[in-house]
């Protein structure tokens, strides 16, 4: 019985080798080819890495112009793209006055200008765009102690905060990004026109694109708050005055731009987080391969404020240092004629341009 029991089974042999053991020379072969596909495919990876980062850094201003004897103003320009714009031009020997609420910190920006550039003629002066009688008295003292102003960058904005209302009873974001603007540069305007040919940099953002100015409600006082749709109400704001602007100002020397310089590793975003934690944690990460560096973000800035010639396309709205078509909100005149005279009235305007 044993042994029928026995003959019913398959006896195989042993691979070749002895031990159960597989031939070395195969075994390193595969690894070999293992880590060469691995690196080929690591390389692809790579450049794959590298290219999209070049993408998403967009153009760069090559301009090669000297600012010597020039005047410039920038706001907000103690961080982010505004601290990097105010480098550049200081490098170009230009005067540069940073507009900066926190003196402390522009302070510190400038000395760091200073020793970067070697230029010393970096000045800086306290203005809080969410006041307006800050606004005026930093205009008043602008107007008395310069003896020109070239190119004015409105570069300081707020981005998706809560709901705060400013000490005029204006919506932090529309007033900040847009009012605060408006006033400031209109107050400035008999300095641009005297330093013609001049120009003027609205730096607003892709978030104008679906946006909408709610004339019966700017501030959100009837409707729900929407920190996305404030933002994108401001941005949009900052084109159509751009416009507008460059309209009103045919004639007289002084150029308008807009742009949008790209989404950008900056502090701008901080209240996205308090909006949504989840997304402020997600965004981390990524943030350093897929958004700009602030150099990086301001090249578009630095495009329209130097680029020679770029006169003839004033009013127009740039991205990546090329010249972009905004979108339809953005192109419409009759509602930017419409926001100018609700903006003067609101911040106390009588004469404007």
């Amino acid at each position: 019985m044993k042994a029928a029991d026995m003959e019913g089974f398959l006896v195989l042999p042993w691979p070749s080798g002895g031990g159960g053991s597989s031939d070395p020379g195969m075994e390193e072969e595969g690894w070999e080819h293992l880590m060469l596909s691995c690196g080929s495919l690591l390389g692809v990876m790579l450049i794959c890495l590298v290219l999209l980062r070049k993408w998403i850094a967009g153009g760069v201003c090559h301009c090669s112009v000297q600012l010597d004897g020039k005047t410039v103003l920038i706001t907000g320009a103690n961080g982010g793209i505004g601290k990097e714009t105010s480098k550049d031009l200081a490098r170009r020997g230009a005067r540069v006055v940073m507009a900066c609420r926190d003196l402390t910190r522009a302070e510190r920006a400038a000395e760091e200008i200073r020793r970067s550039t070697g230029n010393s003629n970096i000045v800086i002066r306290h203005l809080d765009l969410a006041s307006t009688h800050s606004i005026r008295q930093f205009s008043k003292d602008f107007l008395d102690s310069e003896e020109r102003l070239d190119i004015l960058i409105n570069n300081a904005g707020v981005m998706m905060c809560p709901k705060w209302l400013t000490e005029d009873g204006f919506e932090t974001q529309m007033a900040v990004n847009h009012l605060g603007h408006f006033l400031l540069t209109n107050l400035l305007l008999p300095k641009l026109k005297s330093s013609a040919p001049s120009r003027v940099v609205n730096v607003s953002s892709i978030a104008h694109n679906g946006g909408h100015i709610d004339f019966d409600d700017l501030f959100f006082s009837q409707r729900p708050y929407s920190s996305l749709e404030s933002y994108k109400q401001s941005k949009l704001a900052n084109i159509l005055f751009s416009r507008e602007l460059a309209r009103r100002l045919s004639g007289f020397g002084v150029s308008s731009f807009s742009l949008h310089p790209g989404i950008i590793r900056t502090e701008l975003g901080r209240h996205v987080e308090d909006w949504s934690p989840l997304l402020g944690f997600l965004l981390k990460l990524p943030c350093l391969v897929f958004m700009k560096t602030p150099w990086e973000g301001c090249q578009t800035t630095l495009y329209c404020a130097l680029t020679p010639g770029l006169e003839e396309l004033s009013g127009q709205y740039f991205s990546d240092c090329a010249e972009k078509e905004p979108a339809p909100e953005g192109q419409d005149d009759v509602v930017a004629g419409k926001l100018w005279e609700v903006s003067a009235r609101l911040v106390g305007l009588k004469d404007t341009s």
